[in-house]
């Protein structure tokens, strides 16, 4: 299913195009998933899964978990091509677009991660600072709204990571 979403677009994304990408009968696929939203939702769900399985637990040192948030959101070097998504499926974007029961799987783990930040250790508000700045690198990126490429893009990750080390940034 990612993969047609990739190619072809959210519109693209029904039951027989993705059985066919899948190399599995319509009919198969339906065994799993009874309908286009039950699929959706079940990409969401993996999606956040392999999000989730980079991040580190609570045992972590204080700034762990919001520096792999960034890790895992902005790589250190910016992505020069023109795939927005580098390969991954924007998953807030894609849940959003198929209405209220897929966005409230996402909604949910967003609260669970805030709360995950909240307790990172690192000065009030920091790590909500930090993921505030990635979903707005996301959706720059994403819509192409002048995001930063380059030096810009390095320059921007080293004053992000620098809000999590406790350092300012120049």
């Amino acid at each position: 299913m990612e993969s047609v979403l990739l190619k072809r677009g959210i519109d693209a994304v029904r039951l027989d195009a993705v059985a066919a990408e899948a190399g599995v009968s319509k009919g198969g696929l339906l065994h799993h998933f009874p309908n286009r939203q039950a699929l959706v939702e079940g990409v969401v769900r993996r999606l956040v899964g392999r999000f989730e399985a980079v991040l580190p637990g609570e045992d972590a040192p204080p700034g762990a978990f919001t520096l792999a948030w960034l890790d895992a959101s902005i790589p250190p070097e910016s992505p020069e091509d023109d795939d927005p998504a580098q390969g991954s499926v924007p998953v807030a974007l894609f849940a959003a677009a198929n209405g209220p029961a897929v966005l409230d799987v996402l909604q949910e783990r967003y609260r669970a991660w805030q709360e995950r930040l909240d307790r990172d250790g690192l000065p009030p508000g920091v790590s909500t600072l930090v993921r505030m700045a990635v979903d707005g690198w996301w959706t720059a990126r994403l819509l192409g709204l002048a995001d930063p490429r380059g030096e810009d893009h390095r320059r921007l990750r080293a004053l992000v990571l620098g809000l999590i080390e406790g350092r300012a940034a120049a």
